[in-house]
């Protein structure tokens, strides 16, 4: 670690905060008689804002509609698509939506209304203890702080295959930027982003190929989820399962040539990287500030207390999930903590839900079975199918299920996924039931269930665990 004495401070603050994500939550009035410096190198809003959850739900709720005028026909309607207005979907989506909000976010933390805060555009990254430098050049700064905040996101990961051969290829940050919509594609990866993207430029009319060198897609989910969705997933795209990509040429048209383990070549207009993501610690000379790697991930304790004192970090740079509304908690607390030193709050990582928004949609919360099982817990287990329920049977779901894994010796729920339409918003009522501790029984019992609504799955799911 430098010696303080030996590094010329341009200015000192109070507190930095490194991240204009979930980073940008944090100073609000309560924060008004601390001096604050944001250092974001992008866009106000960070990940989610700009290039993850807010604006791909935009571009999957196109790809929804898109689907549901393909699939009319079995409802008696006739229907068809005559076209898609890709860049009038991105213009709705950037120009119009997401492109104003992150301006408008910055201006706002520039302008008269926070005097108390300057805003830093250029990259970070720390020189001493509590301080780092920020830019290059005349316009490098050395700033200070009594507390750093690190909540400096993540980015994509790039096969080295692929970066090593010099093709061009997209990730989740630039591919619903395309000026025009690809005739092919090719996805590589199998986890939810890339079953998200694959979702969007399907439905939109692109012929794509996923590749994933697990014979799994989505395989972290409970294995009777992630095979139906695999099922599915193969009667919809093109896929290549349990391969890895060996080499990748551009050819003279621009297109993208891939070679697999197996020898087999893929030619595709588009490549597009989707193999997860990257915290971004290793990218800020962590270790001449005192802060330990734990590692991919900044090494944080429950309260969000790095290994430098005075240093705390949260969200994807460091949390094990890399979801906003965990790093939405989670800055709620660094907030409570930072001002309260002596109170100090812990993560709440207890009962961390998430949803996959692919077709079919998945939401999820706790154990898989396997998981429940290993744990020793006394297990029992209810798949409840969509079509077996009056609205199910309505939509004319045939591959739709939820499964529930409850513990049989005290009746609470271990673990719930659901794989179907509205799979986002029933999981709700499911994470609420663990939140609060309540009984699988008296969930079903106790309560109303609307006839013949789509929770009805949730209700028959809870009534069919035997005990």
């Amino acid at each position: 670690m430098a010696q303080q004495s030996d590094i010329q401070v341009d200015k000192h603050y109070d507190i930095i905060i490194i991240g204009a994500g979930s980073g940008n939550m944090i100073p609000n009035h309560r924060f008004d008689n601390k001096s604050i410096a944001i250092v974001e190198k992008g866009r106000f809003g960070g990940t989610c804002l700009n290039v993850g959850c807010i604006p791909t739900k935009m571009f999957v709720y196109a790809a929804d509609v898109a689907d549901t005028v393909r699939s009319s026909g079995k409802y008696g309607v006739d229907s068809t698509l005559d076209s898609v207005d890709w860049s009038g979907i991105v213009s709705r989506v950037f120009d119009k939506r997401i492109d104003p909000i992150a301006q408008g976010g910055e201006a706002y933390r520039r302008g008269p209304e926070t005097p108390n805060i300057d805003v830093y555009d250029q990259h970070a990254r720390f020189v001493g203890e509590r301080t780092i430098s920020t830019g290059d050049g005349d316009q490098k700064k050395i700033i200070s702080a009594d507390q750093i905040i690190i909540a400096a996101g993540a980015r994509p990961h790039i096969l080295p295959v692929i970066e090593q051969s010099g093709v061009p290829y997209y990730t989740n940050e630039n591919v619903l930027r395309l000026p025009q919509l690809p005739q092919t594609m090719i996805i590589l990866g199998g986890g939810f982003i890339a079953v998200e993207f694959a979702h969007i430029f399907s439905a939109l009319g692109v012929d794509l190929t996923v590749v994933n060198r697990s014979p799994r897609l989505l395989k972290h989910l409970d294995e009777q989820v992630s095979d139906r969705f695999t099922e599915l997933a193969s009667e919809r795209w093109n896929t290549r399962l349990g391969y890895e990509v060996a080499a990748a040429e551009e050819n003279s048209n621009g297109s993208v040539t891939i070679t697999l383990d197996n020898g087999e070549k893929l030619t595709a207009d588009v490549l597009v990287s989707a193999t997860g993501r990257t915290p971004n610690g290793d990218q800020m000379d962590l270790d001449k500030g005192g802060v330990e790697m734990d590692g991919q991930r900044i090494k944080v304790d429950e309260h969000g207390r790095t290994t430098a004192s005075g240093v705390w970090a949260f969200g994807d740079v460091s949390s094990p999930f890399q979801l906003k509304h965990v790093a939405n908690a989670e800055a709620r607390v660094i907030e409570h903590n930072v001002l309260n030193p002596d109170d100090l709050r812990a993560f709440p990582h207890k009962h961390v839900p998430a949803a996959i928004f692919t077709n079919p949609q998945i939401g999820y919360v706790g154990m898989t079975e396997q998981q429940a099982r290993d744990a020793g817990h006394a297990v029992t287990v209810k798949v409840q199918d969509y079509g077996d329920v009056a609205y199910g049977w309505a939509m004319e779901n045939t591959t739709g299920f939820a499964k529930l894994i409850a513990d049989k010796d005290t009746g609470k729920l271990l673990g719930a996924f659901i794989i179907g339409p509205q799979a986002s918003t029933l999981i709700q009522q499911l994470v609420t039931m663990m939140a609060f501790d309540i009984d699988v029984r008296a969930m079903a019992a106790d309560q109303y269930w609307i006839h013949p609504a789509l929770p009805e799955l949730i209700e028959n799911a809870l009534l069919g665990l035997e005990f």
